[in-house]
């Protein structure tokens, strides 16, 4: 039978906690995970509305992109609504799940969806993540080489950019001597012993540090297994803030923003001046993404797409670049897909359904 943490576990293999801001709350807001899922109903954000939907829907499992708490709580006592929807939702044992950050920041996370909805071809990071990276180096004897590599590669290890199994390796010759309470794999007690030896080098993301350290000693044969970790400067370009991507065919910037609402069903759009140039390389960043306008300015991007801006942001782009902004729900409803599509790909016979409740507090007159 499928457990609610089964669930979980497929979003957070797509979009793992580690990768989320240090402001952020993503992850298990409220409920039991270990009891059996009856449903799921996915979600921007959790409002009273949405706890009795899922509840009219006979859904235990709410899933959303905005956390519903985001600091602790002295006491309960239903005097707002993210109390009020606690409360109801521990009365009716629903869990709550929250994606946020963790799935803006992921490969294939909101800011893919939103580049692909817009047609871009070329999908990168705009603002990739810095000092996430380690480098392991081991050292094996020669026959345990190729188990130990594809242990740790199975672990998570190995991953540059679109390539997987990277690793360098360089033969040579260990030497040790075993103490008398050891029990040594290969070699004498109290003699020094020469072993043909490699050297394995292989990147991992630093999140997954103690995953791969448990997978390297479950399969290295010494007792004493020999590794370090370095900390690289490298930035890390499958994961981090906002995108960047190519237009198929440059576009008029009217007929671009006239397409952007269409495809965002957005009322309007707050636009700077006009730039008088072509759109052709376009950066974007759902939700509250005004913070990567230099980014944005720093690649070269015709236009810069986010859910919210401030008033003097629209002076301090001048005419370096277009600022659109569509609305911070608008820009990431979309969540709901990414969910499902994750969800449905795992567990295709699992009954999952979209919230029918609009809960953008924005409206428009």
């Amino acid at each position: 039978m499928l457990k609610i943490k089964d669930i979980i576990r497929e979003i957070e293999q797509y979009a793992p906690l580690p990768l989320q801001e240090g402001f952020d709350n993503s992850g298990i807001q409220v409920g039991d995970t270990n009891q059996l899922a009856t449903g799921a109903l996915l979600c921007l954000d959790v409002t009273e509305e949405v706890v009795q939907e899922a509840i009219d829907k006979e859904c235990n499992l709410i899933i959303s992109h905005h956390p519903l708490a985001f600091k602790p709580f002295k006491s309960l006592t239903g005097k707002s609504y993210i109390e009020r929807c606690i409360i109801k939702a521990c009365k009716h044992e629903l869990v709550i799940y929250a994606a946020h950050t963790n799935l803006d920041n992921a490969a294939g996370g909101v800011n893919f969806r939103l580049a692909e909805m817009i047609g871009l071809q070329n999908i990168r990071i705009l603002s990739p993540q810095k000092n996430a990276l380690l480098k392991l180096v081991t050292f094996v004897p020669e026959a345990y080489s190729e188990t130990v590599r594809n242990t740790l590669f199975n672990a998570g290890a190995g991953h540059i950019g679109n390539y997987d199994a990277c690793s360098f390796n360089l033969k040579g010759e260990g030497t040790f001597r075993a103490g008398e309470s050891s029990k040594p794999f290969v070699g004498e007690i109290g003699q020094i012993h020469v072993e043909k030896e490699e050297r394995i080098e292989t990147i991992i993301p630093a999140y997954r540090k103690s995953s791969v350290t448990r997978a390297l000693l479950s399969v290295h044969p010494y007792e004493e297994p020999v590794f370090d970790y370095y900390p690289l400067e490298n930035v890390w370009n499958t994961a981090g803030s906002g995108v960047v991507g190519e237009l198929p065919e440059a576009e008029d910037e009217f007929n671009f923003l006239t397409r952007i609402k269409e495809i965002f069903q957005v009322e309007c759009i707050r636009h700077s001046p006009f730039t008088g140039k072509p759109i052709r390389e376009v950066a974007l960043c759902g939700g509250s993404g005004a913070f990567l306008i230099p980014e944005a300015v720093a690649f070269g991007a015709d236009v810069f797409i986010t859910g919210e801006a401030k008033y003097n942001d629209f002076y301090d782009v001048e005419n370096k670049i277009l600022l659109a902004v569509i609305g911070h729900y608008e820009s990431e409803v979309c969540t709901k897909d990414i969910f499902y599509k994750i969800i449905s790909k795992k567990f295709p016979n699992f009954a999952l359904h979209f919230s029918n409740v609009n809960s953008n507090p924005v409206k428009y007159l």
